[in-house]
């Protein structure tokens, strides 16, 4: 059970893309004091575990109301997960907000940022793929945990930032846009 938690930790770390939310969150928390923006990566961090579990437990429920079989949303993920690494390998989105917009935590950093189309379709399927209450209680705790070490990097957004530079985040990107792909490879 320490190897399926492990290992669903480290691919719900990677399909977060971590370096790429830090990137984003950087940019767009630029001219905040240093307390607001951990207090922005408070909020990201637990709006993203809020919408991560809703997704990771009406998976099934999903599936069942449209009809989708597990494998099919399988394939269709995988191809999201590759279109995402792809963007992260290629130099990644950037996201834009007009000035009247003021709470940038939960949209646009959670979702679509953190969780976007192909780590909510990674979500759905990992949730439902547990058998017993178990395996999903331990794949729940390595999405949770996993979400808490993206949240710490935000939290030391800024002494990551001057400890990487804008260089050094960009490489991180990239490399784990590299681990998308072979993620969604096996998927």
């Amino acid at each position: 059970m320490i190897s399926y938690f492990l290992n669903t930790f480290i691919k719900f770390f990677f399909i977060l893309t971590p370096f790429f939310v830090l990137s984003t969150f950087l940019s767009m928390t630029s001219d905040f004091e240093e307390s607001a923006r951990k207090k922005t990566a408070l909020k990201v961090t637990i709006s993203t575990i809020a919408a991560s579990m809703v997704i990771y437990f009406i998976g099934n429920q999903i599936f069942y109301l449209f009809g989708i079989t597990i494998n099919s949303f399988r394939i269709g993920t995988g191809a999201l997960l590759f279109l995402s690494a792809y963007s992260l390998v290629k130099g990644g989105e950037k996201v834009h907000l007009s000035e009247e917009e003021q709470d940038i935590a939960v949209v646009p950093l959670s979702i679509p940022v953190a969780i976007g189309p192909a780590t909510t379709g990674t979500i759905l399927v990992m949730g439902s793929e547990g058998n017993s209450i178990l395996e999903k209680s331990v794949g729940l705790s390595a999405l949770i945990l996993a979400i808490i070490a993206m949240g710490a990097f935000l939290f030391m957004g800024s002494y990551i930032e001057k400890l990487f530079k804008k260089q050094g985040l960009i490489i991180l990107s990239k490399l784990t846009g590299l681990i998308v792909a072979a993620i969604s490879a096996q998927m």
